[in-house]
C-alpha cells in the first residue's frame, strides 16, 4: 500500500474551524482592545462626552509637562526590577531546598496557595499585618524591645514593603517551574561531576545552572513583565501612596482612565509603557540568551 504524505493544506476549512475559537478570542480581547487604545490615545475624550482628535498632544503632555507620569515610570522601575532581583533568586533556592525535602509536594502545594487566593483579599491581609500600630509585625517588634517602622505610610517604607508582598505572593509560581527544570536534570551529570571531584558549589555553577538556564530566562522575563505592569495589589495596599511613592504607570493610568475620566491620556500613557515593557524584554531575552 503506497504511503500517503501529509500535506497540511489539505484539510480544507477544518483547520480554520479548529483555529476559529482562538482567534475570536485574540481579536475580542487583544487585537480590537489595542487597536482602540492606539486610536483613543490621539483623541481627547471623556465617555460622557464624544471623542475629538488632538494628534500627538497626549503624549506631548505626558513626556514634557507631566511629572507624575515620570515618577510613575521611576516607581515602576524601581518595583519590577526589585520584584526580579530578589524574587528570581528566592524562588531558585526554594526549588532547591524542597527537590531534596521530604513530604516536597505538599510543601510546593503550600507556598502554591497564594496564587489561588484572591489578590485583593491578600493586599487586605496584609495591610492587616503591616498597620503601623496594631499590625503583627509591629506588635511582635514591640515584644522585644524594637519599635517597627511606618510600613505602608511612610514613603521610604512603602515600595519595600509591596515589592516584599509581591515577592511573597509570587514565589511559589515561579518555584513550580525552577522545580519541573531542576527534576528535568539528568542525576548521571551529577554523578559523573561528583567522579570529577567537583564541589557542589562547582557543581551548581557549571552544571545545574547551565542546564537549567532556560527555565531561568522564562522566569526572569516573565517576572519583569509582570512587575512593570502588575497594579492591583498596590491599589488595594497602599492606592498609590503615601505621596505617590508606590504608584506605578499602570495604576496612574487607570486612575487617569476612571477616576479622571481622561480616556485619551490614559491610553497614551498605557502605550508607552507597552513600548518600554516590549523594548527591555526584547533586550533582556537577547542579553540572557547571548550567555549561552
Amino acid at each position: 500500500m503506497p504511503r500517503r504524505e501529509f500535506d497540511p493544506g489539505g484539510g480544507g476549512a477544518a483547520p480554520w474551524v479548529f483555529l476559529a475559537p482562538l482567534i475570536a478570542f485574540a481579536a475580542v480581547f487583544f487585537v480590537i482592545p489595542l487597536g482602540f487604545s492606539i486610536w483613543l490615545s490621539f483623541t481627547r475624550w471623556n465617555p460622557l462626552g464624544t471623542p475629538s482628535w488632538v494628534g500627538l498632544r497626549q503624549f506631548e503632555y505626558l513626556f514634557t509637562r507631566d511629572g507624575d507620569f515620570w515618577r510613575s515610570i521611576l516607581n515602576t522601575f524601581v518595583f519590577a526590577f526589585g520584584f526580579v532581583a530578589l524574587g528570581v533568586p528566592l524562588s531558585l533556592g526554594l526549588a532547591f531546598v524542597f527537590s531534596r525535602a521530604r513530604g516536597k509536594t505538599l510543601w510546593r502545594s503550600v507556598y502554591y496557595l497564594p496564587q489561588l487566593t484572591n489578590i485583593v483579599a491578600i493586599a487586605y491581609l496584609w495591610q492587616f499585618v503591616l498597620d503601623d500600630r496594631y499590625g503583627a509585625i509591629n506588635r511582635l517588634l514591640g515584644m522585644v524591645g524594637l519599635a517597627g517602622p511606618n510600613w505602608l505610610s511612610d514613603p521610604a517604607m512603602a515600595m519595600v514593603s509591596v515589592v516584599l508582598v509581591m515577592i511573597w505572593y509570587d514565589a511559589g509560581k515561579n518555584m513550580l517551574v525552577f522545580s519541573a527544570a531542576l527534576e528535568g536534570v539528568d542525576r548521571e551529570i551529577y554523578d559523573a561531576a561528583a567522579l570529577d571531584g567537583a564541589s557542589p558549589l562547582r557543581t551548581l555553577t557549571s552544571v545545574t545552572l547551565p542546564i537549567i538556564r532556560p527555565a531561568f530566562i522564562f522566569v526572569t522575563i516573565t517576572s519583569f513583565i509582570t512587575g512593570m505592569g502588575f497594579f492591583a495589589l498596590i491599589l488595594a495596599m497602599t492606592g498609590g501612596g503615601p505621596r505617590g511613592a508606590t504608584e506605578v504607570t499602570a495604576l496612574y493610568t487607570y486612575q487617569m482612565a476612571f477616576e479622571s475620566l481622561r480616556m485619551g491620556r490614559a491610553s497614551a500613557g498605557a502605550l508607552i509603557l507597552f513600548a518600554i515593557i516590549g523594548v527591555l524584554s526584547i533586550l533582556q531575552f537577547r542579553a540572557l540568551r547571548g550567555r549561552e
